[in-house]
């Protein structure tokens, strides 16, 4: 099994690379329920985000592919979002029921996370709603990428998933529509620049990946244009169906690893079942 990653390494080799990236999507899934065990009334998007970076930051993350993300409210839905300054944290303050939504991409010995954490404060059932029903989306975007069918295919699928469910799609939110993007490993510098809260030596690695792709037909960007209409590319994809609903939004986002295995089950797979969402979900059946 190889990835484009990680091709051309023994199996021992490969699965300590892998290892590395399952550790830091550990430590951010770690660092939301942190973070959100300490939330309360009052607190703002940008201290829940000081917060997640303050977390990290005394457990050795130096670089970011961005900085962590909080979003409360109806900014869960991202409600009248559009222009890309609207995403970043804002002095909105977190209320009894209101839901959130903690957003976070560390990079740490090199390896790179990128996952999105949903929750409230306090009881919400709409949230709630949303976030059972999102375990529908990840068994469908597993089952088409092992059979497969095209990046932009795929969105589709789960677009018509998020229609029958009643819901609103909100990663199109997102810049060029996204529901996923690449990650690869990232070299470690004693000084990490960042460009408008991204990492510039993520983004360097992210240009690289999209010239790579020009080239050679495919893109790292998982949208619902044509530039995705191919197969999906070996690699590690971080991957967030974000759903909404009159004004409350819920999403994951973890990694999911793509082989050029003929096996079925090697040909794709989550890195990680052991995951707060994934819990949840074994644990309400």
């Amino acid at each position: 099994m190889t990835t484009a990653l990680t091709s051309g390494l023994s199996a021992a080799a490969l699965s300590a690379e892998l290892d590395g990236f399952r550790q830091v999507q550990r430590l951010a899934y770690e660092c939301a329920e942190a973070v959100a065990a300490q939330l309360k009334p009052g607190v703002t998007e940008r201290e829940a985000s000081r917060m997640q970076r303050e977390w990290l930051g005394a457990r050795g993350v130096r670089d970011w592919f961005h900085l962590p993300f909080a979003w409360f409210g109806d900014r869960t839905a991202f409600v009248n979002f559009r222009v890309p300054l609207q995403f970043f944290p804002t002095n909105r303050r977190l209320e009894p029921g209101m839901p959130f939504i903690l957003d976070m991409a560390p990079v740490y010995r090199g390896h790179t996370a990128d996952i999105g954490y949903s929750g409230s404060l306090g009881i919400n059932p709409v949230q709630n709603k949303l976030m059972a029903d999102l375990e529908a989306h990840r068994e469908l975007i597993l089952r088409e990428v092992r059979e497969r069918r095209s990046l932009r295919e795929i969105y589709e699928d789960v677009d018509r998933l998020m229609v029958r469910q009643g819901y609103a799609n909100r990663h199109r939110a997102y810049p060029f529509g996204v529901i996923a993007h690449k990650v690869d490993r990232v070299r470690e510098r004693r000084f990490s620049p960042r460009l408008f809260g991204f990492g510039t030596q993520s983004l360097k690695g992210l240009a690289a990946d999209a010239l790579h792709g020009h080239r050679e037909g495919w893109s790292p960007l998982w949208s619902p244009y044509r530039f995705s209409d191919h197969p999906p590319q070996p690699g590690l994809w971080a991957v967030e169906p974000h759903l909404g609903f009159r004004g409350t939004g819920a999403k994951f986002e973890e990694i999911l690893v793509v082989t050029d295995s003929r096996d079925p089950e090697e040909s794709a797979f989550w890195l990680d079942d052991d995951l707060p969402h994934v819990r949840r979900w074994t644990e309400e059946k």
